[in-house]
């Protein structure tokens, strides 16, 4: 059994979800920013205080409407969200009315971009060659833009997180709502993954905009039963969308 096996495999939740925010003005102004070719986008808000879009808003009603049919033992009965307003709003309005305790926590943020929030990559590129370039050389997952977080910080606040809920939280079902990097930087703290790893998944596998990821507890601890499945939201009528978040392409690309 490894490190990552027997820590998680003592005490804990009975269940972990991780629930993507359903997709916000944010992720659109991205989309629409990269296919004009611009180097900012089209945004005034601070990143806490990005919005769901309307068909966002839908998909957390979506969302919503499904895990009220689930059966009693599969419904959480702890959810922890980011902070940031599409998280927030995610939760509250797909599980406002289950009556579970909701809490907020800043380690399930989003990344933080520091210099280059509202940057596109061409626009990073273009404002900040020599960081382009070391962004290329160090990597995707310790590279730290100035004033900003490394995926690699992201994981030091994820492995926090999972310390207070294995010491508060055992056999609870906890419904974790955040942002695209802090689901994979769970991967790599619950899986024991590796760097090449967790950018190969990254590489192919999209995180869709409210989306569950599923660990269940098993003998050797919390195993991924589910990873970015957002099959729920074939009942309609939200659109399904896997816009990624901000800047999480290489600059050099």
């Amino acid at each position: 059994m490894g490190l990552t096996q027997a820590l998680h495999g003592r005490r804990g939740p009975e269940e972990l979800v991780l629930v993507r925010h359903g997709e916000s003005v944010g992720n659109l102004a991205d989309t629409e920013a990269r296919d004009a070719g611009a180097d900012r986008l089209e945004l005034t808000a601070r990143d806490a205080d990005v919005e769901l879009s309307d068909n966002g808003e839908e998909q957390a009603r979506t969302l919503g409407r499904w895990v009220a049919d689930l059966a009693e033992p599969d419904r959480p009965d702890l959810v922890v969200s980011s902070p940031y307003r599409r998280a927030a709003d995610t939760a509250r309005t797909a599980l406002g009315d289950l009556g579970c305790e909701l809490v907020f926590d800043e380690r399930l943020r989003e990344r933080d971009l520091g210099v280059f929030d509202g940057l596109t990559g061409k626009g990073i590129r273009s404002r900040y060659a020599e960081e382009a370039e070391r962004r290329t050389h160090v990597g995707k997952f310790y590279y730290q833009p100035p004033s900003g977080e490394s995926w690699a910080d992201v994981v030091l606040r994820v492995r926090s997180l999972l310390a207070d809920l294995r010491e508060g939280y055992d056999g609870r079902r906890v419904w974790l709502f955040t942002h695209q990097a802090v689901i994979m930087s769970f991967r790599y703290a619950l899986e024991g993954l590796d760097e090449q790893n967790l950018l190969e998944i990254d590489r192919t596998i999209r995180i869709p905009n409210a989306s569950v990821t599923r660990y269940r507890r098993r003998d050797g601890g919390l195993a991924l039963e589910h990873f970015a499945d957002d099959s729920h939201l074939t009942t309609g009528p939200a659109e399904k969308t896997e816009e990624p978040d901000r800047v999480e392409e290489a600059p050099g690309a």
